[in-house]
């Protein structure tokens, strides 16, 4: 796989058409432009599957971010129409005593893609990075400890030929707030809240100091970290799969479609 870059461009459909057919008075896009952009990208998406299978292609892909931000709506819209028998999301439960007793990235890695395989983390190892370390899950010798490995890890997965992306999305702390009350209002997503949400939405800012940590020790140029600003959840979700699919060189593109990301959306972290 060639090194992962980043295209910003103009040359998007939110920038190309009038503004008052894009975006709403809040400044966020609107949900009918929305919809027929992501119809356009979810063609290329099933291409890009159809390629991975053809080619025996593994892919893994990492979705992290602030609470509420969005890590599993936004793996629904790359799921969308893919053949679900070869892509799968993973969100793994808290570690039982065996594997509390394993080398850390065991348990992650037995989910990672075989040959023909798409594989989705919604949160991944790099627990270790944040939310274990703000309540006190792991010690501070073994969040530095997974620092010292991490990167070797990822350069391994790499090396052995994996389609290897990280996405972080990121809100702030007001838009944190904003959706903790929605899910409050709204029985259909109040399954989502946990004791954990609230103290998490209480502890933002050392949310904030080891994420910037994390970006710095672990963006590197073999797996750089894409953040994108969520708190336009529809433009973030765009400018993911436009990320993906531009670091690809799956058969079929549509150049015309997928020509870079928005700037205003998409941090590079390498």
């Amino acid at each position: 796989m060639k090194k992962q870059s980043v295209n910003y461009t103009e040359k998007l459909p939110e920038y190309q058409r009038k503004r008052e057919k894009v975006f709403k008075k809040n400044g966020k896009i609107s949900r009918k432009f929305y919809e027929a952009e992501s119809l356009r990208l979810q063609y290329e998406l099933v291409k890009l599957q159809k390629w991975i299978i053809d080619n025996q292609k593994r892919l893994l892909v990492i979705f992290e971010g602030m609470d509420t931000a969005g890590k599993s709506s936004t793996i629904k819209v790359f799921n969308a129409y893919l053949n679900l028998r070869e892509a799968r999301s993973v969100a793994l439960p808290k570690p039982n005593s065996k594997e509390l007793g394993q080398w850390y990235f065991q348990r992650h890695l037995k989910q990672i893609p075989n040959a023909g395989e798409i594989v989705f983390f919604d949160r991944s190892w790099y627990n270790r990075a944040g939310i274990e370390q703000v309540f006190g899950f792991c010690t501070p010798d073994q969040h530095e400890h997974f620092y010292r490995q991490v990167n070797g890890v990822e350069e391994m997965l790499v090396d052995d030929g994996i389609l290897f992306f990280k996405f972080y999305l990121n809100i702030s702390k007001e838009t944190q707030q904003d959706r903790i009350k929605d899910r409050e209002k709204n029985p259909l997503k109040s399954w989502k809240l946990s004791e954990l949400d609230y103290k998490s939405m209480e502890k933002y800012h050392e949310y904030e100091v080891l994420r910037d940590k994390m970006f710095r020790l672990s963006g590197t140029s073999h797996a750089p970290w894409c953040e994108l600003d969520a708190n336009d959840k529809k433009r973030a979700r765009l400018n993911a799969v436009r990320y993906l699919l531009f670091n690809i060189d799956y058969e079929g593109k549509d150049t015309s479609v997928i020509t870079g990301v928005d700037k205003r959306i998409v941090t590079l972290h390498s």
